[in-house]
């Protein structure tokens, strides 16, 4: 939940939204840089209002209905600047699902494995020409918060190219 926290008091430091926009920047703004997915975005904002985070407010615009427009409060600003604090020296190592196949990769026909590998590295591939393509929009559309997001992915996934095509030739 404390990602769900710091995504939510997050959007609400850029100023007041109402339940569709959040939803619309997590869905086609943030999810597609950070993979982080939320299943609903009322139920945490309501706990987060109980809380004390958060401010719910009705508002409306021109002959629309009523909408629930969120604001971030003094509470959940200091709340937010400490989430955001400790996640930079946040050290826990990251989990990902070939660690575990790479652990009973014994069991594992090579020929398969082979074959997984090579598709798997096609869509690494694929990734960093995406990663790529973002980072020359940069200059023209791209926020630099995101900029960076865009180069720490594409180090990553650099990095898992080297460490698949090294497999790769291991297996051979």
């Amino acid at each position: 939940m404390i990602e769900h926290e710091m995504l939510f008091l997050g959007l609400l430091m850029e100023g007041p939204k109402h339940g569709y926009e959040i939803k619309r920047i997590i869905e086609e703004d943030i999810y597609p840089l950070v993979g982080l997915r939320v299943k609903s975005i009322y139920y945490p904002l309501r706990k987060m209002e109980q809380l004390g985070l958060v401010n719910k407010d009705v508002g409306r615009a021109g002959k629309w209905p009523e909408k629930f427009v969120y604001s971030i409060t003094d509470k959940g600003q200091k709340i937010f600047d400490h989430l955001i604090s400790e996640s930079f020296v946040n050290f826990e190592r990251p989990f990902f699902n070939i660690d575990l196949s790479f652990y009973f990769l014994q069991y594992v026909d090579k020929k398969i494995a082979m074959r997984k590998l090579k598709a798997r590295l096609i869509f690494l591939k694929r990734i960093k020409r995406d990663l790529q393509k973002l980072i020359q929009k940069k200059n023209t559309s791209t926020a630099e918060h995101l900029h960076i997001i865009i180069e720490h992915d594409l180090d990553l996934v650099d990095a898992e190219i080297r460490s698949s095509t090294r497999l790769v030739e291991t297996l051979n």
